[in-house]
This record gives C-alpha cells, sequence and structure tokens, in this order.
C-alpha cells in the first residue's frame, strides 16, 4: 500500500506532495478531493509558515508544501489527491525576495524558490495600506497565488520604472504595471 493512505493530516500532505511525478509542480487544479477540515497552518505576513503556533524551520519542508497550496473561493488549502485541508493566510503566501532583469523583462524570485516571469499571466499590481498609506505590491505567481512584493525589491522596481504623467510604469512581458505616482512635485 502506497504511504498516503496509511497517513492523514499533515504528514499525509508531505507524502502525496512528495510522491509528484517529475520536477514541476503538481496539478492541485486537478484535484477534487472532499474537505477533511482545517488544519493549523498560518502564513504569516512576512511569509514565514507556522504549525500549531511554532516555526517551520525545513525550508525544504516549506517548499514542499507551498506546491500544494491552492487558493479556492473559501481560502487557501493544502490538496493532495484524497485531502483538502483548510491553512490561514495572513496576506499573501508567498514574498517576491529578488527581481532580476532578462532583457525586457522581470524575473522575480519567491521565499519558496518560485521562478516567476512578470507578463500578462504573472501581473503586478499595487494596493495601498489602509493604515499607513504605504504601497503594497503584489506578484501573481501561479493560479491565484500571489507574492508581497519585500520593500527593497520594490525600490528596485521604482528606480527601473519610467515616469509619463506623474506615474510610475514599468514593463515585463509586453505588459505594462503602474506602481503608482511618481512623487515629483509633491510638497
Amino acid at each position: 500500500m502506497s504511504e498516503t493512505q496509511h497517513t492523514s493530516g499533515l504528514d499525509g500532505v508531505a507524502a502525496a506532495a512528495r510522491q509528484a511525478p517529475g520536477r514541476g509542480l503538481p496539478p492541485v487544479h486537478l484535484w477534487n478531493p472532499a474537505h477533511c477540515g482545517d488544519i493549523d497552518i498560518v502564513i504569516k505576513r512576512n511569509g514565514q509558515w507556522f504549525h500549531e503556533g511554532t516555526p517551520i524551520g525545513r525550508e525544504a519542508l516549506v517548499r514542499l508544501f507551498s506546491t500544494v497550496l491552492r487558493k479556492d473561493p473559501d481560502g487557501f488549502h493544502l490538496v493532495t489527491p484524497v485531502e483538502k485541508m483548510k491553512i490561514t493566510v495572513e496576506d499573501a503566501p508567498f514574498i517576491a525576495v529578488r527581481v532580476d532583469r532578462d532583457g525586457e523583462d522581470l524575473i522575480f524570485q519567491t521565499n519558496v524558490g518560485d521562478e516567476v516571469r512578470a507578463g500578462p499571466d504573472n501581473g503586478l499590481r499595487v494596493e495601498t495600506d489602509p493604515n499607513t498609506g504605504e504601497p503594497r505590491p503584489y506578484l501573481h505567481v501561479r493560479r491565484g497565488l500571489e507574492a508581497l512584493v519585500a520593500r527593497p525589491v520594490f525600490y528596485e522596481l521604482v528606480e527601473m520604472a519610467d515616469e509619463a504623467a506623474g506615474r510610475l510604469e514599468i514593463r515585463s512581458g509586453g505588459a505594462a504595471f503602474d506602481l503608482g505616482a511618481s512623487g515629483d512635485g509633491a510638497a
């Protein structure tokens, strides 16, 4: 019998993710298991993963769990072919920790090792934090999952951006993204 038939919960998720074929991401969008309940996993605003109040210190385990993360209309879930468990995500599940230029494209690296090329399918958007008025930039990573763009990375984007009509704009993958007001002429 397979390991996933004997385990459930956190161990079951890890076992199923390890058995995913190939080096790509598991096809979580094709899996439709019954909801098995909630699991006490929280992804904090800073991108750190916690299980039962304790940080998950093994980067490989966090990366593994991130591959079976899915956003559904009712929230975020860890999904395997046989289980679906709801988790808590305080903001975005990932953090964009690096950006590089590749010709005209922007290539982002997330805290869990995803590499994302910004463009029409993986857009950048900037919200304004209602409490601080600060920009909160996000990058679409995959299937509705986003990464909060880390402040130093956002500063790099601002430096690369072009200014037009008082707005900052950056291009990647043939798409243009508005980063907000340029700040020129501000008192």
